[in-house]
Parts: C-alpha cells; sequence; structure tokens
C-alpha cells in the first residue's frame, strides 16, 4: 500500500486532533502534548522565566488558553512577533452550577447555552458530556485540589424531538433554550433502581460505578456523579465542583462521494487552532529552523471568543501582551521603550473561520465575494473595522500565497446584513499590531455538526507554515510610515 501523501497526513492528524478535543481544556491538553513531543518547554505566568534564542516554549492560562512561542537565534530585544492567533472555544451547552432536573417521570440535566449555537440541530442527537473536575485528595494536613479533565465516551443523554402528530406546527418550530434545550439522562424508575444497586456497585463502559454517602446530590444526579467519578478514577464525594458541557457523541470523519469533506463538530475554530499549530510547530521542528529568524515566531489559541473574549483567558485579556513584554524584558530589561518598538515590527494573523458560498441559500453572499470551498484561505474584509484586515496586511498575506501557488479568496458582508468578528480587531486594537483577518471556508457554522473541505486544511496549513518562515524578510521589503 502506497504511504499517504502529506495533504492526507495533514488532514488526518486534524480529525485525530478534533476527536480528542470534545472542549477547550481537551484542546489545550492535546495542543500541549503535541507542543512538549516537540520540544517545547513549558513556562509558568507565577514564575520568573529563563529563556534562550534559539528555544521553544510554552504556557497555559485555565488550561483552556495556550500560548507558545519560538525565539530566533538572531533575534534582539526589540524586533517583532510573527503571531497566528485562534480559538479553542465554540458554542455548546454548559451545565449549571445547579444541573438536577426531575420532572414527568424524567432525570434531565440543566444546562445553559453558551455562544450563538444552531441550537435546533442538538435535537435528536447522541450526546454525551466532557469538560474537568476540580478534585480534592488525600485527607487532614494532606489534602490538596486540582483539576482533572473528564470525558464520558459513551452516548448517555439525548434532548428529544416533540413528534408531529403532538405539534402541526412543527415547520415553524422555535427552540425555547429555557424549557426545550433540557438533555434527559434517565428515566426516574432506572434512576431509583439504580440507588439501590449502587449498593452492589454497578459498572458502566468496564468502570465501576462507586457507592457514594456524600456527594452533593441537591445539586446533580447520583447516576451523573458516579459516571463522572467512574471515568475521574475518583470517589464521587471528592468531585468538588466542575466545568462540563454537552458533546456530540459521533466522531469526526472524512465524508462526502469524493472523500473531499471533513464532517465534524467544533470546526469553528479547532480547524485554524489546528492548522496554526501544526505549521508553528513543523516551522520550527528542524534543528537550523531558527537558525536566521531574527522574531519570534509564536501562535495563542483563545478561550471565550464565541461569548466575546472579555475574560481573563480570552483575547480580551493581556494573557498574549504579557508575553510579548516578559520576553522583550527578559533579553533588554533596561529598556522599557523596546517593547512599543517590538509591537510596531509585529503581526498578526487572526485565524477564525469563514462562511463558503451555500449553495440552497447563494442569496446570503455579496455576489461578488462568494468564498468556495476547495478555494483556500479567505481574507475577511470590513469598512467598519468588524475585522481588522487593511491593504498592507492583506497584501503581506496574498504575497505569501503568491510566492507557493496557494489559492486565496475575499470575503464582504452584504451591507443589508450584520457582520460577524474575531478576535483580530479585539487584538489589534489591545495591541497595536498590525493584523489580518482570515479563514478557511465552511458550511452549516455553528451547528452541532459542521463541514469544510479537504483542500482546504492543507492550504491553510501550508500558507500558515511560509507565513512563519518568510514573514521577516518579506516584512523588511515593506514601507509605510516613513
Amino acid at each position: 500500500m502506497a504511504a499517504p501523501c502529506k495533504s492526507e497526513t495533514v488532514v488526518n492528524d486534524l480529525i485525530d486532533f478534533l476527536n480528542a478535543s470534545p472542549t477547550a481544556f481537551h484542546a489545550v491538553d492535546e495542543a500541549k502534548k503535541r507542543l512538549k513531543e516537540a520540544g517545547f518547554e513549558q513556562v509558568s505566568e507565577r514564575e520568573d522565566w529563563n529563556l534562550e534564542s534559539g528555544k521553544k516554549y510554552f504556557f497555559t492560562r485555565n488550561y483552556s488558553t495556550i500560548v507558545a512561542f519560538a525565539i530566533g537565534k538572531k533575534y534582539v530585544a526589540g524586533n517583532g512577533f510573527h503571531i497566528v492567533g485562534a480559538h479553542t472555544d465554540s458554542p455548546c451547552l454548559k451545565l449549571k452550577p445547579v444541573s438536577k432536573v426531575a420532572k414527568g417521570g424524567y432525570l434531565e440535566i440543566g444546562v445553559q447555552t453558551y455562544g450563538s449555537g444552531l441550537w435546533h440541530t442538538w435535537f435528536d442527537r447522541d450526546l454525551t458530556i466532557a469538560g474537568r473536575l476540580m478534585i480534592k485528595e488525600g485527607k487532614d494536613n494532606s489534602l490538596s485540589y486540582l483539576h482533572r479533565l473528564v470525558r464520558i465516551e459513551e452516548p448517555i443523554m439525548r434532548i428529544p424531538n416533540l413528534a408531529i402528530h403532538l405539534d402541526r406546527n412543527a415547520d415553524g418550530f422555535k427552540v425555547n433554550t429555557h424549557s426545550h434545550l433540557v438533555p434527559v439522562l434517565a428515566t426516574t424508575i432506572k434512576g431509583e433502581l439504580q440507588k439501590v444497586a449502587s449498593q452492589d456497585s454497578l459498572v458502566s463502559n468496564g468502570k465501576e460505578l462507586k457507592e457514594t454517602s456524600n456527594a452533593d446530590t441537591n445539586k446533580h444526579h447520583l447516576i451523573l456523579l458516579q459516571l463522572l467519578a467512574a471515568q475521574a478514577c475518583c470517589e464521587p464525594d471528592e468531585i468538588c465542583d466542575f466545568e462540563l458541557q454537552v458533546c456530540d457523541a459521533q466522531a469526526s470523519i472524512i465524508g462526502g462521494a469524493m472523500k473531499e469533506f471533513i464532517f465534524s463538530g467544533r470546526l469553528d475554530n479547532l480547524c485554524m487552532s489546528f492548522c496554526s499549530l501544526k505549521a508553528f510547530i513543523d516551522s520550527t521542528s528542524s534543528e537550523s529552523c531558527l537558525d536566521n529568524e531574527t522574531g519570534v515566531r509564536m501562535v495563542a489559541l483563545f478561550d471565550h471568543e464565541e461569548v466575546g473574549s472579555n475574560s481573563a483567558q480570552g483575547a480580551g485579556s493581556p494573557a498574549m501582551l504579557d508575553a510579548l513584554s516578559r520576553i522583550t524584558d527578559f533579553f533588554s530589561p533596561s529598556d522599557s521603550k523596546l517593547l512599543e518598538k517590538a509591537i510596531q515590527r509585529s503581526f498578526l494573523v487572526s485565524a477564525d473561520m469563514a462562511h463558503a458560498l451555500h449553495p440552497n441559500y447563494m442569496d446570503k453572499h455579496e455576489e461578488n465575494h462568494q468564498p468556495k470551498l476547495h478555494g483556500g484561505l479567505v481574507v475577511k474584509h470590513n469598512a467598519n473595522q468588524r475585522y481588522a484586515t487593511n491593504a498592507v496586511t492583506s497584501f503581506i498575506f496574498r504575497e505569501i500565497a503568491k510566492r507557493h501557488n496557494l489559492p486565496i479568496q475575499d470575503f464582504v458582508v452584504r451591507n443589508d446584513m450584520p457582520c460577524g468578528s474575531t478576535i483580530g480587531p479585539i487584538l489589534a486594537s489591545g495591541t497595536g499590531i498590525r493584523t489580518v483577518d482570515v479563514g478557511a471556508p465552511q458550511l452549516s457554522m455553528h451547528s452541532i455538526r459542521e463541514m469544510c473541505a479537504v483542500d482546504d486544511v492543507r492550504h491553510s496549513y501550508e500558507h500558515f507554515k511560509a507565513y512563519y518562515e518568510e514573514f521577516s524578510q518579506l516584512d523588511a521589503k515593506i514601507t509605510v510610515d516613513f
């Protein structure tokens, strides 16, 4: 059998990344594993940094945002940072602090909507739960607390639709996100039988469901706490708190009659997170790759973009600017003015998925700006600064595409429609860094199940990798403010 070509390897790698990342926490955990395997050293924001030119580092914040950087061997303080930024979160349903709901003979899970999802797509799907737990370990003076990622692989919930016989207006169904969007976990009678059976222990997916005496069953169903504890290898009463979300249990796959599509949840924006991360790692993987680099290459994957980025770990936080400041100051602690110079020499690619032309809704796109699947990365423009692209930043990104014969497209929203936004304007206005907004085209954005094209994954990866490797030389030839 012939070995897979490079593009197939990149796409298969994306599928693995998607299937390993049901939540932002898991996406950061997967990114961390890949960075460590590539020789990156983890640093802590709580500690002093000891950096060296030619070396590679990363840090996490809240374990839902991750920033990695590679320092060129010819870097001196005041030189620029070459960054790709993306986000780790996607619209979903998150469990409420009190998730226990019981009505009509059913045990249900109380959830709140996160972001602007196409919530009707969550009905009649096989659902499960993933996220992180806060767990206590030890006793008395040796007591400690830690977070632990958890994921229940099997489908344990469902949000059933109402039968058409009971709603003759089903064609016009509108989701009431409070009363309709409540996953069913079990029936009450089975839940009561489970309480009795737990005395003799239950087994789920090969893992024992442990009896509990002190778990907070006033807030959460006992069976849910037992399932979580079984996955986390702890006792139910050792779970102090959690951040959990509902996930589609169906795996990401390559599909279509010509195997040209990717069908998956969370493509917005894990596809761009993966492509930027892989391009960054591969651009710094060889022993000589940083020999002639005068700047710092960086990838920053933020949480909370879908809800405005205004959090301690969102793009609206100082997380990235703090990193730029600490790196610059480390190499020149006596000159406080160098960061301002470095910012003006820096460049940010804001990478967030774009709207491909939909064949059944073609009137939703402006006639001269209709991104197509397989057409390469989309440069996003908006005169009202909903995107941060300008002529200079667009040219730089296009020139890199031209040099590598990569396709590239443009998107402008119709004048009679509102325009979405990205982390691009937030970071550009917060730091002063030149920014271009781009993204791979996709369909079904914010659905529980989205789709994009295999070719665009390769195009995105190659474009980002070329940007990392060639920006320093290209930028030296550009004059604007003089």
